[in-house]
């Protein structure tokens, strides 16, 4: 007889939560620095992750102390679009409560770091207070929304963010839980049987979920890695539709070969009337047919991949009462993120800005946080957040921005066209040290490595070659190494597993190249295969495009044959 499966921990504790509460109110009047397990569990759906300071660890340790407990926020800005005055409220809050820095996160919203168990419901309620929510931002649900952040102007692309909103509403959880603890919100009384999520029920979804719109043409938002990637058509100033893709994601586990990135298949294309429904019922099949026993398996791309596209469209097309149109072919043109001056319509300008990793903050020689701060006072631009961790700072004049770069340069801050293309297109995800997942470092260590490979790409002569490098602490892939032409994978203390061969449009993955690599030889490691791609390259040929050609085997044995 087959043993009957057992839910994880997670499931049960969500099942046992009462739609998010927990005893995350008892737990708040304690005179205690971090929470249980469960409750830490429960309260990612509300936005945060409980932390500690990994740097302390063994010293407090040895001191017999409790670890450095704080939380991370995580707010949910649909499409990365806020005011300066929602910007200035974070802004606040990082130097009132948290650690003085601000991280633009890949999913364009803002984490606040270091924010300690008494002030997490000052901050919720400030963030609140400014008409943004941390609801979704974390949790087995549907994450903060992502698009293009360019900042187009015109009725086609109105109607695409109005879709989105709608998107956001339909599919964000429905529980008064969050009211009732953070903004002291009327506790809602329900009986055995009645749900307060129709979409969700009281388990939520087996894993995360992640949705991005992109307009056609523009992979900027990289939506492949999502759960449903959804890109705009357009006729004129209307909404032609909107062709999905399905089973995207990058987290993977190194010590399990089972598992692993994917790239979302082209599903169905659908009219702007009939997203939501379609949506929803892609959703309610990941809640009724995800893993809910192996959480490394539970995300929706291992339920596409058993299951095939063929079962997963006629449970949809069941699920909606009609039959699903065939995609559309689609063609990518560009993936840059939005960067520098852009003109817009009536005389309007932007300035896209590259932040490092997506890291606001002031040092001795550069103070970003400072002028930004400043800029967001002085001339109330709106601000979008992109997906590859810059801003755009929107709808300023021409002088404004020439205003706006003198004080960035006065501040020590250089404009995106300042940086080479290799530092620029790099991204790096937090780790170390407060990511309670992280193996190696990623953010601290990748402006030194990166500057490494600026330097060798010099030397090469390939300065201005845009090859894509991204750096992560670990396996589970946040920073989107998995489509870099270049990934850097943490996977033990120093050492990186070195992947190679995705494209610049984010239509391919890439390949694991070597394995454990010490941080200080990835750039000697690689050098053998950017002067080989310096001297074979074909006309236009981009460096991942050029790996795939050779051949990662044939590359490996030039390594064996120069050392």
């Amino acid at each position: 007889m087959e043993k009957e499966k057992k839910l994880s921990k997670v499931e049960t504790i969500k099942q046992e939560s009462r739609f998010l509460r927990g005893t995350i109110a008892e737990a708040l009047q304690e005179d205690s620095t971090h929470f249980s397990e469960e409750n830490v569990q429960v309260l990612k759906f509300h936005g945060m992750y409980q932390q500690d300071d990994r740097d302390l660890r063994r010293q407090l340790k040895q001191e017999g102390k409790e670890r450095a407990y704080s939380m991370m926020i995580r707010a949910r800005i649909p499409g990365g679009i806020l005011s300066a005055e929602q910007y200035l409220q974070f802004d606040k809050l990082s130097e009132q409560y948290g650690n003085q820095t601000m991280r633009i996160t890949t999913r364009q919203t803002f984490q606040l770091h270091g924010i300690l168990k008494k002030n997490i419901k000052a901050t919720l309620r400030a963030i609140n207070d400014v008409l943004i929510t941390t609801l979704g931002g974390c949790g087995d649900q549907v994450r903060n929304i992502v698009s293009c952040a360019a900042p187009h102007e015109g009725p086609f692309y109105d109607k695409v963010r109005a879709d989105l909103l709608a998107l956001v509403d339909a599919v964000s959880a429905k529980t008064n839980a969050y009211h009732e603890i953070w903004l002291d919100g009327e506790k809602v009384e329900f009986s055995e049987g009645q749900t307060e999520e129709p979409l969700y029920g009281e388990t939520y979804l087996p894993r995360k979920f992640k949705i991005a719109f992109a307009y056609e043409g523009d992979n900027c938002a990289d939506i492949f890695s999502n759960d449903i990637a959804i890109v705009a058509h357009r006729d004129g100033d209307d909404v032609v539709g909107y062709t999905l893709a399905i089973g995207g994601g990058m987290g993977r586990t190194a010590a399990d070969k089972n598992t692993r990135p994917f790239l979302a298949q082209p599903f169905c294309f659908v009219n702007p009337s009939q997203l939501i429904d379609v949506c929803k019922a892609i959703i309610t099949i990941q809640r009724d047919y995800g893993n809910r026993y192996e959480r490394k398996f539970a995300r929706m791309k291992y339920l596409v991949a058993e299951r095939g596209l063929d079962w997963f469209r006629e449970e949809t097309q069941a699920r909606l009462g009609y039959d699903l149109t065939p995609p559309r072919d689609i063609v990518w043109t560009s993936s840059h993120d939005h960067l520098g001056r852009i003109e817009g319509r009536g005389g309007k300008m932007h300035l896209g800005l590259f932040i490092e990793n997506g890291r606001i903050k002031d040092t001795e020689t550069v103070k970003l946080k400072s002028v930004l701060r400043e800029i967001m006072e002085t001339y109330q631009p709106t601000v979008r957040l992109t997906t590859q961790q810059n801003m755009i700072l929107c709808d300023l004049t021409a002088e404004q921005v020439d205003e706006i770069e003198a004080k960035l340069h006065a501040a020590g801050v250089l404009l995106a066209d300042e940086y080479r293309p290799v530092v620029s297109y790099s991204m790096a995800c937090v780790s170390m040290p407060t990511c309670g997942l992280g193996i190696a470092e990623s953010e601290r260590v990748m402006p030194q490595i990166i500057r490494d490979f600026e330097r060798a790409l010099k030397d090469l002569g390939l300065q201005d070659d845009p090859i894509i490098i991204r750096m992560t602490g670990c396996a589970n892939g946040c920073a989107r190494p998995y489509i870099a032409e270049i990934g850097f994978v943490g996977r033990t203390i120093g050492k990186y597993d070195v992947f190679l061969g995705a494209n610049i449009a984010g239509t391919r993955l890439n390949q694991l190249f070597k394995e454990q690599v010490p941080a200080e030889e990835l750039v000697s490691t690689l050098y053998p295969v950017l002067r080989a791609y310096r001297d074979e390259r074909q006309d236009g040929e981009g460096f991942g495009d050029y790996c795939v050609r050779v051949g990662l085997d044939k590359l490996q044995a030039r390594l064996v044959t120069v050392s």
